[in-house]
């Protein structure tokens, strides 16, 4: 199975960018669709960003569309989130995981997460 290790999180300011990067050991980097998803305190894990394996079409999640850029390096099995004009309701622990499409929306395909990358965003 693989392994995750999100980084890159910070505290920032409303109207700030970070990025935000994934690393993949273990099999499967190369032929898995990969997502980012996203926890609020007290909230339940949504969905923020998909990007296929091969072709790298990329899936965004309304509330970030335009503001948040998902991309992935095969030659690393590294996958990024760059976040720019972060809002406050942004504020998280943001993941990466695999995923597949269903029902016409990205959901976790693997079931082992890593420990996330906390984002603050103050306004």
């Amino acid at each position: 199975q693989a392994r995750l290790v999100e980084s890159g999180g910070g505290l920032v300011q409303a109207g700030d960018s970070l990025t935000l990067t994934c690393t993949v050991s273990g099999p499967g980097f190369r032929t898995d669709d990969m997502g980012w998803f996203r926890q609020a305190p007290g909230k339940e894990r949504e969905y923020v960003a998909a990007i296929r394996r091969r072709f790298f079409q990329t899936y965004y999640a309304d509330f970030v569309m335009g503001r948040f850029t998902i991309s992935r390096d095969d030659t690393k099995s590294t996958l990024y989130l760059q976040m720019n004009s972060l809002k406050p309701e942004d504020t998280a622990t943001y993941y990466c995981q695999q995923v597949m499409s269903a029902g016409g929306r990205w959901i976790a395909k693997g079931s082992s997460w890593g420990q996330g990358t906390q984002v603050t965003v103050s306004a």
